[in-house]
C-alpha cells in the first residue's frame, strides 16, 4: 500500500479515527528534504503494510492541521496512535532510521 494523501478535511477520518497507527508526513512541494525522504516512505509503507499507515499532508494546502500540531520545520513526521500524537521525527533521515523510528514508536 502506497502512502495516502490527507487534507485538513480528511484528517479526522484518515488519521484520528484510524484503526491502527498512522504516520503523517507534513511536507511541501518546495521542500527538498521532503522530496528526498518521499521514496523511502513509499518503500516503508509497502514493507510495513498492515502494521502502520503512512500518509502525507501538504502544509501549503492544509494549514489548519499544520498549525494544530505545531509544524514549524519540515519534513516533520508524527506517528498517531488511537488519535493521539505518540512520536515525532523532524528533518530528513535515511530510510533505515525512519523505519527504526516507526518500529520503536509502535
Amino acid at each position: 500500500m502506497a502512502t495516502t494523501q490527507v487534507t485538513d478535511s480528511s484528517f479526522e477520518t484518515e488519521v484520528l479515527k484510524s484503526d491502527g497507527p498512522v504516520v503523517v508526513d507534513f511536507w511541501a512541494e518546495w521542500c527538498g528534504p521532503c522530496k528526498m525522504i518521499a521514496p523511502a516512505l513509499e518503500e516503508i509503507s509497502e514493507e510495513m503494510d498492515g502494521q502502520v499507515k503512512i500518509t502525507k499532508l501538504n502544509i501549503d494546502e492544509n494549514q489548519d492541521m499544520a498549525m494544530k500540531y505545531g509544524v514549524r520545520s519540515i519534513p516533520m513526521l508524527i506517528l498517531f496512535k488511537d488519535g493521539e500524537p505518540m512520536a515525532t521525527q523532524i528533518g530528513a533521515a535515511p530510510k533505515g532510521k525512519l523505519s527504526d523510528w516507526i518500529k520503536s514508536a509502535l
